[in-house]
């Protein structure tokens, strides 16, 4: 029997994938797009990636969308896989990064009627996406997947979920894919940056907080050379460290959990703030406490590409609503007159690189080292990957993040980013040395990806760091109700992760101390393909902050 054309509707979907550049999706497969699968199955300009747990998948394509600017796609199926996919489409909202989720739905005479996995996706979506709509006419196929790439990167870029009922995919039709979408150019008003350079003028002690919805290299290298020229403090919002290069003569250190004490006074200090990007949140300020959420004697210019986010939290003395890039090349070309020149930069970056720098302890595998000997041994480009958790904390203070992208991380806080964030990076960089670090409780949130990693070659490396605790959760049980017989459901009984890597058909390692860290790291640098370091530490080693048990319970 002669085996069936791929059907009409799927194929266009296909196509206009294809047409808006679309090279990779992710997904776990599902019988309500099998007419999708058939395609995919017959064409070679998409790479199909089959991953293990449909949080993975989402994973995967948030990560995907935040490398390229471009919307990481996702396939996934009705009812269980899509509220599984649903964390990464909570991530890229609240992350802004651009990516689209596609839905396998029921069949159209199915629908409401609780048929097998329903659900209504544009209800339960609708609050954590920037769009979520049905394509129900596969003659509207072109519209709206130009549509959904038009929205997940527009002003604040986003996650937009698309359901695709089973029998609409078998239809035909003569549809053809509509022209390559665009993010759209916002150049920034001059007499806003008139203002703005007249703010600054008139700052005795101004501070940037920069980095989030649509930075990218462009707008990275101008806001650089605009804050080097006049001195005035960097600092990053949280977990988006690369927006600016470490070795930056005014880069002040990142914001968020566990800051350097003398940032966070900075910020608090400052008469004049510029949030470029930066949407201002609860983890990057501190739960709206740096800087303060009102203050007299403080200005705030924010600029970001979505008019709704200036004054939706932060009082604005200025908004400017401008795409990233366009505004810092602005910023970097404006004719400021006469000189301005702050030493506030210079200082607030030597601040920094005290605050960054590791000095030893009297734990058996001193985390701070280890960072930092991992610093002077991998090449400055490599990609750290990490979830949630305290583990995190010596990275985001020890690691320089050189190049963008270098650093994918969750800013919502979502555990078990970092490994499937590892195996999108690896397939889309694999000139470049990548790293998920994790905690044990939080690899064990999709560590299953390993598998996603060894089927489709992925070159990474996995550091776990294994106290045996949700440790996060145990520090502040600790500062909350301290004492040893008040801890409750924080203590994990944990498998053997370096056997697990070699069952999945990796290499691994174990570091108990120090030494035997730096001789892994070395031994796996010279190694490709998966390999794991199971690094176990003592609970008594809390965080990079320096906080420990014995100390929180002594306070």
């Amino acid at each position: 029997m002669t085996a069936p054309d791929t059907p009409q509707a799927a194929q266009l979907l296909i196509d206009c994938l294809t047409k808006q550049g679309c090279d990779r999706i992710f997904t776990v497969p599902g019988e309500s797009f099998l007419q999708v699968l058939d395609g995919l199955g017959r064409q070679d300009a998409i790479d199909v990636v089959t991953c293990r747990q449909e949080g993975g998948v989402a994973f995967m394509a948030c990560a995907d969308g935040a490398m390229t600017g471009r919307p990481g796609v996702a396939f996934v199926t009705r009812g269980p896989g899509a509220t599984n996919a649903s964390i990464g489409v909570h991530v890229a909202m609240q992350d802004s990064q651009p990516m689209i989720l596609f839905v396998g739905d029921v069949d159209s005479e199915m629908r409401d009627r609780e048929g097998f996995q329903e659900v209504d996706f544009s209800a339960f979506f609708g609050p954590i996406a920037k769009w979520a709509a049905r394509i129900d006419s596969a003659d509207r196929i072109p519209e709206y997947v130009a549509r959904a790439y038009a929205t997940a990167m527009s002003g604040r870029p986003g996650p937009v979920v698309l359901a695709l009922p089973e029998d609409m995919l078998s239809r035909d039709t003569d549809s053809k894919p509509r022209p390559c979408v665009a993010r759209p150019a916002q150049a920034p008003c001059p007499d806003a940056m008139q203002a703005m350079m007249a703010l600054i003028a008139d700052a005795a002690s101004p501070i940037a907080i920069i980095g989030g919805a649509g930075w990218n290299a462009k707008a990275r290298e101008n806001f650089q050379l605009f804050a080097e020229r006049l001195g005035i403090p960097v600092a990053t919002a949280f977990r988006r460290q690369d927006a600016i290069s470490p070795s930056s003569p005014v880069y002040a250190g990142n914001l968020g959990y566990g800051p350097n004490p003398k940032l966070v006074e900075r910020v608090k200090s400052a008469d004049l703030v510029l949030a470029i990007g930066a949407r201002l949140g609860e983890a990057t300020t501190d739960g709206y406490t740096v800087p303060p959420l009102t203050a007299s004697d403080r200005k705030l210019v924010h600029v970001h590409p979505d008019a709704n986010e200036p004054n939706s939290v932060y009082p604005a003395d200025l908004a400017i609503c401008a795409s990233m890039d366009e505004f810092a090349e602005s910023a970097a070309l404006w004719d400021q007159g006469d000189a301005i020149d702050f030493d506030a930069g210079r200082e607030a970056h030597a601040e920094w690189e005290a605050w960054a720098t590791a000095h030893p302890n009297d734990h058996a595998l001193d985390m701070g080292q280890a960072v930092q000997f991992m610093r002077d041994t991998l090449p400055a480009d490599t990609i750290i990957c990490n979830g949630a958790g305290n583990f995190s904390g010596w990275w985001h203070r020890y690691w320089r993040y050189e190049g963008l992208p270098t650093q994918l991380a969750p800013t919502c806080g979502a555990m078990g980013y970092g490994v499937p964030a590892a195996v999108s990076a690896a397939l889309r960089f694999p000139q470049r040395t990548v790293v998920a670090v994790a905690g044990d409780g939080d690899f064990l949130m999709n560590g299953q990806e390993l598998a996603t990693a060894v089927q489709h070659g992925a070159n990474l490396i996995v550091i776990v760091v294994d106290n045996s605790a949700y440790g996060t959760i145990r520090m502040h049980q600790e500062r909350e109700f301290p004492g040893e017989e008040r801890i409750s459901a924080t203590r994990l009984a944990n498998p053997d992760f370096a056997a697990l890597a070699n069952a999945f058909g990796g290499w691994s390692a174990r570091a108990a101390t120090t030494q035997e860290f730096k001789d892994a790291l070395v031994d796996a640098q010279g190694r490709g393909g998966l390999r794991l370091i199971h690094c176990t530490i003592d609970i008594e080693q809390l965080a990079a902050s320096g906080a420990s048990v014995s100390g929180l319970r002594n306070r």
